[in-house]
């Protein structure tokens, strides 16, 4: 097998928003990153793995002053519930940062400065709605009245969750501001904004030759079709943010230095080492940078960012994966049915965590695909593929090589040698691509294969016969088995790190790497094997949802919780059906001033992969 070229890949994921714990939709796309990231480094590659919490905006700021603490405060134990949760779930960042950080102002700064010297900062005078008992400008999700459309009361001011219309705030008819319930007024601002359409032919030129599935690059092309509009990056005091220099009571959008964050994570892995940070992010880095996001935040991944990198002179990203929502039994994550699923909870409940990785691993896919977590589907594919399959193997092998043959594999495997090459491209290729099902559903019908060979030689009763015919046969089939149950546990290493490395441990050798495969363990001496997993109850799977559900009694003007903000001022940051909003026909117009109207829902009903499930 020829090791492949040695690659430096610089990857980050989607910063989750810092108001508000995980659940599971979030790690959905954590883990599609980890699975990948960990593939690269059995090949060998040099891989920087990233990410940070997302820290500034209204919403952040609201919900620190009504738990009573400084926003510094409140982010500080958000971070370490992030931090905590992503652990558990073994999901291995080389770094974990904040975007409220010293490496990102500065890094902010310096962009936004290169951008400003390159022509393509602009100021505008518009008006904005202002709540005169806050004393604040109101994004448009913090708006609420009657559709304009079709007369639904307690619509948000940037699109209706009813008739799935678009409008501007203005247009609500009775709005009142969800933070004090009074009338909106409408006051003159100036702004600044990032003259987007001036790097449309770069952006572009740069989406033609990016590794970006051709979904994504459809609907990346539909906004550049319809004419790329320039993007308002600031916001007014009060604001939990970095305030832009020189430009007192003006604050940089949390749009404009959430990106950023990456490469400020990136710093503080490198310990301020400028020279190896521009060795990744200057404009003639040979490393690779990928970044893992949910579909909703699209358009600033494959729009904003990129011209702001262009237009900065830094490099553009080499490659764009999307993930999809999360549904849970075929609907909308639900927090009064309790399948609003917090991270903490999978856990609390004793739940394996790889059991959800390889869940979701096995129908993961490149493509824009929503999935859905069927909890039935969930015990029987666990029980059946991880327990009733692939370590089925070892548990049914095992005790035969230490009982009878003293720990001690045989050296050779006679007829029952798998074939001298396994076909590893095509593990490969899937891996590469993300097409981590089909790497599981190969894994799976490798496990079966051997099984029946099992069932069919029937080790159990070689084993009563001693005559030196059937030691040798019996000592064969069980090495092979061994060998077979190897190569699996090299496939799903990426999806199942922990499980592995105990099967390391088991079967007494140096960490597996993808270059292992056509290397048999022969002569080799084994541990004793002890269980690697157990079978899943479905009563544990039903506390873990009665766990989950909430009494709900939601008050039309009652200001938004740490839990119910929207994020960021509406845009979620990694993809769920729980909570996520939809991607906009085309990019917000100049006139744009809420965070949310980035993300409303399209006019249109159609049914297409960059449209949230609906309601139930």
């Amino acid at each position: 097998m020829t090791a492949p070229a040695r690659r430096k890949l610089f990857v980050t994921n989607a910063l989750p928003y810092a108001n508000g714990p995980l659940h599971l939709g979030h790690l959905v796309g954590y883990i599609q990153a980890d699975v990948w990231v960990r593939f690269q480094r059995m090949q060998g590659h040099e891989v920087t793995y990233v990410c940070a919490d997302d820290a500034h905006g209204t919403p952040i700021m609201l919900a620190a002053e009504k738990a009573g603490v400084a926003p510094e405060t409140f982010i500080a134990g958000i971070k370490t519930g992030h931090e905590q949760d992503f652990a558990a779930f073994h999901i291995a960042f080389d770094h974990y940062h904040s975007t409220h950080s010293e490496e990102n102002r500065v890094l902010s700064e310096r962009i936004y400065a290169a951008l400003e010297k390159g022509g393509y900062i602009a100021t505008r005078e518009i008006e904005q709605a202002y709540d005169p008992v806050k004393g604040m400008f109101l994004p448009d999700r913090y708006i609420k009245g009657i559709c304009p459309n079709c007369g639904t009361p307690d619509q948000y001011g940037d699109n209706c969750e009813n008739c799935s219309a678009t409008y501007s705030a203005r247009e609500l008819k009775e709005p009142f501001s969800v933070l004090s319930g009074v009338a909106p007024e409408w006051r003159p601002s100036e702004h600044y904004f990032f003259t987007l359409s001036k790097l449309q032919a770069a952006v572009e030129s740069w989406l033609a030759r990016a590794e970006v599935h051709s979904s994504v690059k459809a609907k990346l092309n539909e906004w550049i079709e319809a004419g790329l509009k320039d993007w308002d990056i600031s916001r007014d005091a009060p604001y939990f943010g970095f305030e832009i220099p020189g430009k007192p009571g003006k604050y940089f959008y949390v749009w404009l230095d959430a990106p950023i964050g990456y490469f400020a994570s990136l710093l503080a892995h490198l310990g301020g080492d400028q020279a190896g940070l521009e060795a990744i992010i200057g404009a003639d880095s040979t490393a690779e940078m990928w970044h893992f996001i949910g579909k909703d935040i699209v358009n600033f991944h494959g729009l904003f960012w990129p011209a702001m990198l262009r237009g900065s002179g830094l490099r553009k990203p080499t490659g764009i994966s999307v993930n999809g929502y999360l549904t849970v039994d075929g609907a909308k994550m639900s927090k009064s049915r309790g399948t609003f699923i917090k991270a903490r909870t999978y856990l609390d409940v004793g739940l394996n965590p790889e059991y959800l990785r390889y869940y979701f691993a096995a129908k993961l896919g490149p493509g824009v695909v929503d999935i859905d977590l069927n909890l039935e589907d969930f015990v029987a594919r666990v029980n059946s593929d991880l327990v009733g399959k692939y370590v089925n193997i070892a548990s049914r092998c095992a005790g035969f090589i230490t009982k009878l043959f003293g720990g001690r594999l045989a050296d050779s495997m006679g007829t029952f040698a798998p074939p001298s090459d396994w076909q590893t491209q095509g593990w490969t290729n899937n891996y590469e691509e993300r097409e981590f099902g089909a790497v599981i559903r190969d894994a799976m019908m490798l496990a079966d294969r051997e099984n029946e060979r099992l069932q069919r030689v029937a080790p159990w009763k070689l084993a009563n016969d001693d005559s030196p015919e059937a030691r040798t046969k019996l000592h064969q089939i069980c090495t092979a088995a061994l060998d077979t149950f190897r190569v699996i546990s090299i496939l799903l290493k990426p999806i199942l790190p922990n499980t592995v490395a105990e099967a390391e441990k088991f079967l007494n050798c140096a960490p597996l790497t993808w270059a292992c495969i056509n290397q048999p363990l022969l002569g080799h001496t084994i541990n004793d094997y002890q269980p690697l997993l157990t079978r899943v109850d479905r009563p544990t799977v039903q506390k873990m949802v009665e766990a989950s559900k909430e009494d709900l009694a939601p008050s039309a003007k009652s200001a938004p919780s740490s839990n119910s903000a929207p994020a960021k001022g509406g845009e979620a940051k990694t993809a769920t059906a729980a909570d996520a909003p939809r991607l906009p026909p085309h990019p917000p117009s100049p006139s744009t001033t809420s965070p949310r109207s980035n993300c409303a829902s399209p006019a249109s009903k159609t049914r297409n992969p960059w449209k949230a499930p609906t309601s139930c």
